[in-house]
């Protein structure tokens, strides 16, 4: 793909330059846009408006890049979103694109896009005023987590294919039919908040809980036989008590039921330390009611918490709870010897030596190849 220029915004800069001449032909194409100070934008963006890029051109038109930091609706006002959008006065007929957005990292530009651009849906750009985009390109929390934003800067890459020959009836088809991205996870996560038709309730740790007996039974097995099975508990006037759970724990479980999607795990009155405890909570949870989803996803996410002072915890849990790629993880961590002396004089192996002495065998066969470093015998 040819070079298609490079805008910057955020920081004041209003520099541009660029590769390719305004008159190029090229089918295909790409511009980077850089965010100079991300912070700033997200402060002084409101939802619904946006900071775009210079124009540029690719395959002959012009384009420009719209940059939402708080999302383009309310719904998405936890997000980035990014629109691609024609902005060319001289288009007189249908142009059918195929475009992506990618982080790309400040250091090298040469970064290569993880889906195939060619494989993406072809859209159609049909006048000046057209645009398509993702409402919800990344969410702000996990952006403000990763390595995609240095020193309160990020690049995105945006890639262009346009398609001068396409089949005739797919054509037709696009033209005629429009098919939305699937949005079943909202009507039942709004059924769950709205409460209507619900046919059973919970009373966990002193909160009365409602949900819909159907929905848990499809979604787990241990749901279905305590529900409809011959250890059928609860009936519309009586309640399942649950008094070894927190009840946030288990309204996230039940988010999680209805939309297969992670929930989000601390909210305003939370603090920011306490999503890893969240956490194992949920991953128990998940396990008592055999969700195994939820539970590989809350595995995931407790190995970016392996510490000094969790490895410990975070073995006796994966022990218990079947969870391998955490054990690994912590296996892994204490593979370091400047991680093991700690965790031994902080008594974290004596813990694992009470509470759950198989860890302490497979910790030792790991090990088996560090007993030439006599630094963690001292």
């Amino acid at each position: 793909m040819s070079f298609a220029g490079v805008s910057f915004i955020g920081g004041g800069r209003s520099s541009t330059r660029s590769a390719s001449a305004t008159t190029t032909v090229s089918d295909s194409g790409y511009h980077l846009l850089v965010v100079d100070g991300y912070s700033h934008t997200k402060d002084i963006t409101p939802t619904g408006e946006f900071l775009e890029s210079r124009p540029f051109r690719v395959a002959g038109y012009r384009w420009r890049i719209t940059y939402f930091p708080n999302g383009d609706i309310s719904d998405y006002a936890d997000y980035v979103s990014l629109f691609l959008f024609m902005d060319d006065d001289s288009v007189t007929e249908t142009v059918k694109v195929q475009f992506g957005f990618n982080f790309v990292d400040n250091k090298d530009q040469k970064h290569v896009l993880s889906s195939d651009i060619r494989a993406s849906k072809v859209r159609d750009f049909k006048n000046q005023s057209s645009s398509w985009g993702y409402g919800s390109f990344t969410k702000r929390e996990n952006l403000e987590k990763s390595t995609d934003l240095k020193d309160d800067s990020l690049t995105i890459k945006c890639d262009i294919i346009v398609t001068r020959d396409v089949n005739i009836s797919a054509t037709i088809a696009s033209f005629v039919v429009m098919v939305p991205e699937s949005d079943m996870h909202r009507h039942f996560t709004g059924l769950l908040k709205s409460g209507e038709g619900t046919d059973v309730t919970f009373e966990v740790s002193g909160e009365t809980i409602n949900a819909h007996r159907c929905v848990l039974a499809a979604r787990s097995a241990v749901f279905r036989a305590e529900l409809f099975g011959h250890m059928k508990e609860g009936t519309t006037t009586s309640a399942i008590h649950i008094d070894d759970m927190e009840a946030k724990v288990f309204r996230l479980l039940l988010s999680f039921i209805y939309s297969d999607l992670m929930p989000d795990i601390i909210d305003e009155e939370d603090n920011a330390n306490d999503e890893e405890v969240i956490l194992q909570h949920l991953l128990v949870a998940a396990d008592r009611y055999d969700i195994q989803r939820l539970r590989l996803m809350c595995e995931e996410k407790l190995c970016g918490y392996i510490k000094v002072t969790t490895v410990a915890t975070f073995l006796e849990l994966a022990e218990h709870h079947h969870c391998r790629g955490l054990k690994e993880a912590c296996l892994d961590f204490l593979d370091i010897p400047a991680n093991l002396q700690e965790v031994f004089a902080a008594g974290g192996l004596n813990y694992l030596g009470s509470s759950c002495p198989s860890v302490l065998i497979d910790l030792i066969a790991k090990l088996e190849s560090l007993k030439h470093d006599k630094t963690i015998y001292s």
